[in-house]
């Protein structure tokens, strides 16, 4: 154990720090002092930080920082969200087309390139259109794009092991299909797919903050980091409070989980042991 704590006090550190961040998310009510992030008191429209308000308020009368807190929550689950769905079917399908192959892998995989030849971006902007704007459409739109990589990654992992002796022989002994692609196919995969789910929590963030800046995510009154950037935009001379702390929460978080990411590569990728 202290073994570990020596070899790996970055990952240690960014740990904690991710810890810290799902903290300020679970007791966002308490740090704020049970403020309501959606009640305005237009009395109080675009103060500036204060004793009273510390992140100021907006044109509404809102605390920022009760909303910035807020908008931990709803960022970051957003954006885990998303990884989750991403990493699983992307796992799922890039399994089932590395280890069937033929049929099944030219399906999936031609299907996989249909989706790679729009620009992501553009196109989730497309989906989130359709659908209606909202934080939970938004995250669908991202997921339905975002899919491929891990696809892609998850069929050449499994492609190098598949005819590798040891399942050769688990085949011939009898073991049937889902046993072998549990026991042998998702184990070899999981690490590196892992490492590609914490690294992509952070630009995930990004991607969804992109959406409900321009309109096509999270819609008043939720406290969300790119919808309050959107609404302080009209005010960045009068009242630059508006998009500092929103845009500072995302840089901080999105830093945050990048380089957690990166020190779990470091613990994890097997040509560092």
């Amino acid at each position: 154990m202290n073994n570990f704590v020596k070899k790996n006090k970055s990952f240690l550190f960014f740990c904690f720090l991710v810890l810290l961040v799902v903290l300020v998310a679970v007791f966002a009510p308490f740090l704020t002092g049970g403020q309501d992030p959606t009640e305005g008191i237009l009395a109080n429209a675009l103060q500036k930080p204060s004793s009273e308000h510390w992140f100021g308020t907006d044109k509404m009368g809102r605390d920022i920082f009760a909303r910035v807190i807020f908008g931990t929550r709803a960022s970051l689950t957003a954006a885990l969200s998303v990884v989750v769905i991403i990493f699983a079917v992307g796992t799922v399908l890039g399994i089932l087309a590395g280890y069937f192959g033929g049929i099944v892998d030219a399906v999936i995989m031609r299907f996989s390139d249909m989706m790679v030849s729009f620009p992501g971006m553009v196109l989730a902007i497309a989906i989130a259109g359709i659908l209606g704007a909202s934080i939970q459409n938004a995250v669908l739109a991202i997921s339905m794009v975002s899919w491929t990589k891990y696809a892609r990654l998850a069929r050449s992992l499994v492609l190098k092991i598949r005819h590798r002796d040891y399942v050769a022989a688990a085949v011939v002994t009898g073991s049937k299909t889902p046993y072998i692609l549990v026991k042998y196919m998702l184990p070899n995969a999981l690490p590196t797919l892992i490492i590609t789910g914490a690294t992509d929590i952070g630009s995930m963030m990004l991607e969804l903050a992109g959406l409900s800046f321009l309109g096509f995510g999270a819609q008043a009154p939720t406290p969300e980091w790119g919808l309050m950037l959107n609404e302080g935009r009209a005010y960045m001379s009068a009242a630059p409070w508006l998009m500092i702390f929103p845009g500072l929460a995302i840089f901080v978080v999105v830093v945050v989980f990048n380089l957690f990411g990166d020190s779990l590569r470091d613990v994890l990728d097997p040509r560092d042991e």
